[in-house]
């Protein structure tokens, strides 16, 4: 079962890293954007459009992986005192009431218009410089998707940490118990390269 929750893990911290990229985008284009400007007086047509596609879909896509973190929003300041039990009876039902529907109906609805958008092939209307626009709204419903199996993995923890009684680890708390363990072993080797061999006994 742990190697399943790891490889749901290991997804969303492939796709959220990927699109971490899109920050260094956005940021060239924006610094490109204002240059153009301010120094040569030549504003783009499409400066707008770039920005908000583009911190679109970084929205749309670190959604699962900032899930697979335990990185969203809580309300924490009664829920850190309960038992880690009591903190997974209390996520199983909310997963299950709330947020499964949410994403059931995000997926379903984010498909229709997704798929609308693409065949009209649709462009924005916020510039004359006509950005096509569909391929972030495809991102709607495999961002859908993406959170359904990571939602998928955190009901697992949650049924798990009731059963046991603690939290099963995440994927970057065995990464981060992995390298304290090699440093470690580094040190402890590094050690005894440095302790001096014993001489023979005797005069």
């Amino acid at each position: 079962m742990s190697a399943f929750l790891y490889w749901i893990d290991s997804l969303s911290l492939w796709v959220g890293k990927a699109f971490a990229w899109l920050i260094l985008v956005l940021t060239l284009g924006v610094s490109y954007e204002v240059f153009v400007r301010y120094v040569l007086g030549a504003p783009t047509t499409w400066a707008f459009d770039f920005s908000y596609i583009n911190y679109g879909a970084l929205f749309l896509m670190a959604g699962a992986y900032t899930l697979s973190r335990n990185g969203h929003v809580r309300a924490d300041v009664v829920y850190r005192l309960w038992k880690p039990s009591t903190q997974a009876s209390v996520d199983l039902v909310l997963y299950i009431i709330f947020f499964l529907p949410a994403v059931l109906a995000f997926i379903y609805a984010g498909w229709n218009y997704a798929a609308m958008s693409i065949r009209f092939r649709e462009v924005s209307i916020f510039s004359p410089a006509g950005v096509p626009v569909f391929p972030l709204k495809t991102l709607v419903p495999i961002t859908g998707v993406l959170l359904l199996l990571q939602g998928i993995a955190e009901i697992i923890r949650c049924i798990m940490c009731i059963r046991l009684g603690q939290w099963p680890q995440r994927l970057h708390d065995v990464e981060e118990t992995e390298s304290i363990i090699l440093q470690e072993q580094r040190i402890h080797a590094a050690e005894n390269a440095e302790k001096p061999l014993a001489g023979p006994k005797g005069a």
